[in-house]
């Protein structure tokens, strides 16, 4: 018989918050008048593109890696990441003085296949359309007898990516504020969930929101028919950060019971969104970490007179891809 699953709770983001402090980095949360004039609303964006490595990551990781028991570090972390995971897992290895091999797509943005590598990991590359990246992870965890650091369902992963929804709650709670509505990117879910935990236990009235890209929204047909859908493909979106190919075990409860509801958006309108980011934010935002700015300037809900939070959830982009979403 299976075991049963243990899901993460409000009290296992504290205890990350715990556990990451001081080395993760408490992001900004940015409130731009012309964004507020253009919405009609009061928006606070939590800008994790700032945070280690580029992107969220880093906290899911390092809350995950930090806790390994001495005994086991010898063999070393293995991890399979399009990018923003890689980096985040290298880096914590890197500071708990752990080996940490990558599975990485080979079509993996060029910047995160070089910093990844650059953090001291081992890339191995492979075919997001012909192989499996959590069958290879496996294969490597057994010959090493390393840990598997899942890129989003995992107790520890869940939880450390969880403290964003905790902070952006304080550092509303010191403008005399509480969030109205949060937008979240979905992949996995791990980002999702855990900023579900971290806000609802705080402000339970609060309405979240996931916003997927177009032809990979899992994570929305999910909520629709009650179980775990599955993409069809892999690849053909410039969000290549969301394009894992299910809600995970452990995410998907939790995002069906506090979120429940979501948006699309389109190539166009995330490029309009990193874009904007660009030109009004003075901020650089990867396709993937621009969703939640994308559903919000394409209207895709009604915010006005709103309190609204959204996450930047990572900067790690294509000189080449940038400079043409900039250019229009």
């Amino acid at each position: 018989m299976n075991a049963p699953v243990t899901l993460p709770t409000a009290a296992d983001v504290d205890a990350a918050a715990r556990r990451i402090a001081g080395v993760a980095v408490r992001t900004p949360l940015i409130n731009v008048p012309v964004l507020d004039a253009r919405l009609g609303a009061r928006v606070f964006l939590k800008a994790e593109t700032l945070q280690r490595t580029g992107s969220f990551k880093f906290r899911g990781a390092y809350n995950k890696i930090s806790s390994i028991p001495e005994a086991r570090r010898a063999a070393g972390v293995v991890a399979y990441s399009s990018g923003n995971h890689a980096q985040g897992v290298a880096m914590a290895a890197q500071l708990c003085g752990m080996r940490a091999t990558i599975v990485m797509p080979a079509d993996a943005p060029r910047a995160k296949r070089e910093r990844t590598a650059a953090l001291g990991a081992e890339i191995v590359p492979y075919d997001r359309n012909t192989e499996d990246r959590a069958a290879i992870a496996a294969r490597i965890v057994a010959e090493r007898g390393a840990m598997l650091v899942p890129p989003y369902d995992d107790l520890f992963i869940i939880a450390g990516q969880g403290t964003i929804g905790k902070e952006i709650v304080e550092d509303m709670e010191r403008l005399g504020l509480k969030p109205d509505i949060v937008v979240v990117g979905a992949s996995g879910g791990g980002l999702a969930a855990g900023i579900a935990l971290g806000v609802k236990a705080r402000v339970p009235e609060a309405v979240l929101y996931a916003v997927e890209p177009e032809g990979f929204d899992d994570t929305l047909r999910s909520f629709r028919s009650g179980k775990r859908e599955s993409n069809a493909r892999m690849s053909g979106s410039i969000c290549d950060a969301l394009l894992s190919a299910t809600p995970g075990e452990l995410t998907f409860p939790i995002t069906r019971k506090l979120i429940g509801q979501g948006f699309t958006v389109s190539d166009a309108e995330v490029g309009q969104a990193v874009r904007y980011a660009f030109e009004e934010l003075k901020l650089v935002v990867e396709p993937g970490g621009a969703v939640g700015l994308a559903a919000l300037l394409a209207g895709k809900l009604d915010v006005k007179g709103k309190i609204v939070a959204g996450v930047l959830s990572g900067g790690n982009v294509d000189a080449e891809m940038f400079a043409k979403l900039i250019a229009g």
